[in-house]
């Protein structure tokens, strides 16, 4: 049985009991990086054995993980935090998984976007996830600007070092729309920046924050109830 077990994005309270439970039954964790996965085994007195899986992973280690299923292992697969897959590996496991008619378990639990997206104020009835935008500033607008027509809600992951010149990107491709950044979600620092993205920019720019940043954008023409902000 290969098992999909999200973890907390933040603060390890918000792990579910399934997820424990997943975790104490499993012969062996597959995971992003098995010292950010301790800390949680540790933190819960769990002691399992370990595999390394990312991105990077060889064709091979995703044999091997299929092969541990056939021979009638359980398996959880977990991330650094939150729904594996989303933004996160596994998708070659489970693909491989599923090709194999081998049984595969998800669970609920934590995720970033959609505690990001209610927090935002921006609309909730229709949203769409798009992941990191491209690091290189020509595709960034080019995948900017094909969602400038796009009307629901957008989401995306941004890392500290890059949000500025996202925002500034996604001001000109879209204009001066709505906008929110969520950092640092579930933590002692959790921050939720609301404005549009102009007032973004500036409060980026004079502040510079650290941490994990998910950034939700309005779709084309639609409006929020975002309080406007108070004069300085």
């Amino acid at each position: 049985m290969l098992t999909i077990v999200p973890t907390p994005i933040g603060n390890l309270s918000d792990i579910t009991l399934r997820a424990l439970e997943a975790l104490k039954q499993a012969d062996i964790i597959v995971c992003e990086d098995t010292r950010q996965t301790q800390k949680l085994l540790q933190h819960y007195e769990i002691t399992k054995p370990l595999l390394s899986y990312h991105d990077h992973s060889s064709v091979g280690k995703v044999v091997g993980i299929v092969a541990l299923l056939k021979e009638g292992k359980r398996v959880a697969l977990v991330s650094d935090g939150g729904m594996p897959l989303v933004s996160d590996p596994g998708f070659q496991v489970v693909h491989a998984a599923l090709a194999e008619e081998l049984p595969l378990e998800v669970l609920p639990g934590p995720s970033a976007v959609t505690m990001a997206l209610v927090l935002s104020g921006l609309p909730t009835d229709s949203f769409s996830f798009f992941g990191f935008l491209s690091n290189k500033g020509h595709k960034r607008k080019n995948e900017l600007t094909a969602l400038v027509e796009r009307e629901e809600t957008l989401i995306f992951f941004e890392s500290p070092f890059r949000i500025e010149k996202t925002l500034c990107a996604m001001r000109e491709v879209f204009g001066d729309r709505e906008a929110a950044v969520a950092r640092e979600l579930t933590k002692k620092f959790e921050e939720v920046l609301r404005g549009n993205l102009s007032e973004l920019i500036r409060d980026m720019t004079q502040n510079p924050r650290k941490g994990e940043m998910v950034v939700l954008v309005s779709g084309k023409n639609r409006k929020s109830v975002l309080l406007k902000r108070k004069p300085e």
